[in-house]
């Protein structure tokens, strides 16, 4: 019998390793695609620890080390050496995000090394069943993105220029063109979707989807300040799950921070808390 529970999610290491590796790929397949977008660009992938270290351009989101510790996967100095100068090479500071159900040895070797604690973000799951159906709210229209990708690109670089206050602050402020590059680069993954959502036949919204081994990851969902509280998150959700269910996922996986409007919008769909990862700087 899996790990996972009739009725719900176990968040057990397992399941943890498995979103886990999801988030590898997706971060690694957006800067294999910055590479080609901009040949010129020191771009890195290094793997570390079971996980991987990526830089993708200056400030950009993707700048980061994911998945490490995972399942006993060594975590040695040498490679941490080589990550922290690929790093400095390019002016950047080394931010490694943790599972709490990764190795607690992961933790106690950065702190060491003088990494400090930035904050957290929570990883929440929701288990998909066949035959899912989609419940937009009325008035409220999800189109993939198709032709309209520019305008896509626009709207979900605007809605990110400016953050719900809800929860807990981001650690983190990225430049309007990282983030515009970041969102070009991940849609060159494999088993992207983009949704855009109208009202009135005005584009209010967008989100994004990847399908990747039978998980479904909500990679991002922005909405004009103007028309948040309209049911526009909860629309873009509830297009994605289904189209997700409908293509064979088992699992939807969605990172929020925490107490966040995103968070909340997503556990009214009946996402649970799986794990949190730490934010480790240096």
């Amino acid at each position: 019998m899996p790990t996972e529970l009739v009725s719900g999610l176990f968040a057990g290491q397992d399941l943890a390793a498995r979103v886990e590796h999801a988030e590898r790929t997706l971060i690694e397949e957006g800067a294999r695609a910055a590479a080609r977008r901009d040949p010129q660009q020191r771009v890195l992938v290094r793997p570390i620890g079971g996980g991987l270290a990526v830089w993708a351009g200056p400030g950009s989101p993707l700048d980061k080390v994911v998945g490490v510790g995972m399942n006993g996967a060594a975590f040695d100095d040498a490679e941490l050496d080589a990550v922290e100068q690929a790093f400095a090479e390019r002016e950047a500071p080394v931010q490694i995000e943790v599972s709490t159900l990764a190795d607690p040895a992961v933790v106690e070797r950065l702190t060491r090394r003088g990494y400090v604690l930035f904050g957290f973000e929570n990883v929440l799951g929701l288990r998909l069943e066949p035959g899912r159906r989609a419940r937009p709210a009325e008035g409220i229209e999800i189109r993939d993105v198709g032709h309209e990708f520019e305008t896509w690109v626009n709207v979900v670089v605007d809605g990110f220029a400016t953050p719900d206050t809800q929860g807990v602050a981001s650690h983190e402020e990225f430049p309007r063109e990282a983030i515009e590059q970041a969102e070009r680069d991940l849609t060159a993954t494999n088993g992207f979707v983009g949704s855009l959502a109208m009202i009135d036949g005005k584009p209010v919204g967008g989100a994004s989807l990847r399908l990747s081994d039978g998980i479904a990851q909500l990679c991002g969902a922005a909405t004009l300040p103007e028309f948040r509280r309209r049911g526009v998150q909860g629309a873009l959700l509830s297009m994605r799950l289904a189209a997700a269910a409908a293509a064979g996922c088992d699992l939807a996986v969605v990172t929020t921070l925490p107490g966040s409007k995103s968070q909340q919008n997503v556990q009214k769909l009946g996402f649970q808390l799986l794990y949190p990862r730490a934010i480790l700087v240096r």
